[in-house]
């Protein structure tokens, strides 16, 4: 893999090294593609969305659900797996042509296509969403704890 990727200023928290990127490609992969006979990804991975071989949204509905998401840190994938990185802030706009962007436990997934407006975006939910998704918010309400205990002078 290489890392000659422009990315806007102030979102990279770590770059993964290449075989941590193939991992996190390989698990992406296995969660959004398992259904992909048929489906030409090797272009553009967000295929398996405008092909209807992963239940998603779409447009301005797909937004609205994003920005409805959070975590503590997400991780945002090229589509040609020259970079893989994580943020600490939901990225919009991350200066890559076609992205993914996904909390690290993979509850859901935001795919950010060269076509916007035509086709895409995408937003599609992990078949185990639901847990995934009270982990995420469990473990942010950690966080708020944690914080909350530091003002107040007792750790």
């Amino acid at each position: 893999m290489s890392h000659e990727v422009t990315i806007s200023p102030g979102i990279v928290l770590n770059v993964l090294t290449d075989t941590d990127a193939e991992q996190v490609i390989q698990d992406w992969l296995s969660i959004y593609a398992k259904q992909r006979t048929g489906c030409r990804i090797k272009d553009y991975k967000w295929h398996l969305f405008s092909g209807g071989y992963y239940e998603s949204i779409e447009g301005g509905e797909a937004l609205a659900e994003y920005s409805s998401q959070i975590s503590e840190k997400y991780l945002v994938i090229d589509n040609n797996e020259s970079i893989v990185f994580t943020t600490d802030k939901k990225p919009d706009a991350v200066g890559l042509s076609d992205y993914y962007v996904c909390p690290q436990n993979m509850a859901w997934t935001m795919a950010f296509t060269h076509e916007d407006g035509w086709l895409g975006p995408y937003f599609a939910r992990h078949p185990n969403y639901q847990a995934l998704d009270l982990e995420n918010l469990a473990y942010i309400d950690k966080l708020k704890q944690i914080e909350y205990a530091k003002i107040k002078g007792w750790c």
